[in-house]
Formats: C-alpha cells, sequence, structure tokens
C-alpha cells in the first residue's frame, strides 16, 4: 500500500509537468510559424542553454527532484492516510515539511503562478521562445525524477533530506 502511495506521489507530479510541458509545446512550435531574424535565434540559443542549467539542471536535477522523491520514500517507510491520500502535494513539501521548506515551495508557486500571467501578454514569436526554454527546463525535470526514483527503488542510496519538520530524523535512504 505505501509503495503505491509513493507512486502516486511521483506520478501525480509527473502528471502535472507533463501537462505543462504539453500545454507550452504547442505554443513554442506555433512560434516557428512567424517570420524569425537574428534576435530571435539569439534568444532561443540563449534561454534554451539558459533553461537547460538552471531549471533543468539546477532547480530539478540538483534540489527538486532528489527531494521529492526522498520524500515519496518517506511514503513508503512512515506511510499516514493524509500523506497517502495527498501523495503528490505530500511528495512536493507543501505540508509536513520544515518551516524553510514550506516558505520556499509557496514562495515559488507564486513566482511561477506570477511568471504565467506575465505571459500572457507576450506576443508570439517571443512567448514561443519563452516558452521553449520552460519546455526543456521541465522535460530535464521530469526525467531527473524518473531516473532518481527508478535508482533508489533499485538500490539503497543516500537522497537529499526529505525536509521533515522532525528535526531528529535521519537523512531518508533507500
Amino acid at each position: 500500500m505505501a509503495r503505491l502511495g509513493s507512486i502516486w506521489g511521483l506520478g501525480g507530479i509527473l502528471a502535472i509537468l507533463a501537462y505543462a510541458v504539453f500545454h507550452l509545446l504547442g505554443r513554442s512550435i506555433e512560434a516557428f510559424g512567424y517570420a524569425w531574424d537574428w534576435r530571435h535565434w539569439t534568444l532561443l540559443i540563449l534561454n534554451t542553454a539558459f533553461m537547460a542549467h538552471s531549471e533543468g539542471y539546477m532547480g530539478f536535477q540538483k534540489s527538486f527532484a532528489p527531494r521529492v522523491v526522498a520524500r515519496a520514500r518517506v511514503l513508503d517507510d512512515r506511510p499516514s492516510l493524509l500523506r497517502l491520500l495527498l501523495a503528490p502535494l505530500f511528495c512536493i513539501g507543501y505540508f509536513h515539511a520544515t518551516r524553510r521548506r514550506l516558505l520556499s515551495i509557496y514562495t515559488l508557486t507564486l513566482g511561477i503562478s506570477a511568471l504565467i500571467v506575465i505571459f500572457q501578454y507576450i506576443s508570439q514569436p517571443w512567448r514561443g521562445i519563452l516558452d521553449g526554454g520552460v519546455v526543456v527546463g521541465l522535460t530535464w525535470g521530469m526525467t531527473s525524477i524518473v531516473v532518481l526514483a527508478a535508482k533508489a527503488w533499485r538500490e539503497p542510496c543516500t537522497l537529499a533530506a526529505a525536509d521533515l519538520p522532525d528535526s531528529s530524523l535521519p537523512r531518508t535512504t533507500a
């Protein structure tokens, strides 16, 4: 039952990210229907590289994905009804987390929401170019989560801290 909770947690997060990727991918592809000059190509290259590094590698691979997988392992080791029912929200860190993690995740969520609203006012092809970078970062993030989860379930390994409020708990190991 607990393994189903961690699968539900990780699967729910992956579904949210996949929805965003497919939604933004359409806008990105649409941008290629416009006339481009050197500024568009320059922004595409720079933005894609920046988002791959900052969002994909630094944000997801080095921070978010290890913590999400560590919290999914907590669902395996110490399940509770609330954690299992709301597994994706638990794995992200929206509840039963340190004060710092809660502040961080809610601030990040508000920031992302603000960017989504702002991006609504950017015209094509600029919006599609920026969305393309986000697609790269999110795809990198989804891949990171899948690879780390497979590794954690296959062999014992030390993951990131699960950021649970109980400071006496050791780092989660798979």
